[in-house]
């Protein structure tokens, strides 16, 4: 007997217009340990970092994050620590013209004693590969995810599915 390891939680598609932000509220989540978000993201002006907060927590600086990043001719690491949101990207920005495509694992989202990790690998073919731990400095179980760029909107046509494991 083969079992789902993967469940399709929420999925959602920019549609009509650009969208300054995508949330997915987690209420009616349960039994699951772990989120995968699959984001296939696009801008629809600039070269905006794609960046995430969780349970609408803007302030405060909780955030941070440690990139691996790479272009094929050129490589970066680098450190974000106090912010207000994580980053997903660096050298796979999201841009007018590529699609941006991250894979992001929450894990114990709904724990209640430790702090919250994400593990992103993003790529963008025009720009680059990118490895990122990030750490959100709270506690609390994650019940609202926000994804949004630094400047710009979300292109029609990004999409982004969220995961149970």
């Amino acid at each position: 007997m083969t079992t789902n390891t993967m469940v399709a939680l929420r999925s959602y598609t920019v549609t009509g217009s650009p969208a300054s932000s995508v949330n997915f509220d987690l209420t009616g989540i349960s039994g699951y340990t772990d989120l995968v978000l699959i984001s296939s993201a696009m801008a629809s002006s600039g070269v905006p970092d794609n960046l995430m907060q969780f349970n609408n927590n803007s302030t405060g600086n909780y955030y941070s994050s440690t990139f691996l990043s790479g272009t094929g001719s050129s490589a970066l690491s680098a450190r974000e620590s106090n912010r207000n949101w994580l980053s997903l990207d660096s050298y796979g920005s999201l841009n007018t013209s590529n699609f941006n495509i991250a894979e992001i694992h929450i894990m114990n989202y709904a724990n209640t004693t430790t702090y919250k990790t994400v593990i992103t690998r993003a790529s963008n073919g025009a720009l680059g590969t990118d490895a990122i731990v990030g750490l959100w400095r709270s506690t609390a179980a994650i019940t609202y995810i926000t994804l949004l760029p630094s400047s710009s909107t979300f292109a029609v046509g990004s999409t982004f599915t969220l995961y149970g494991i």
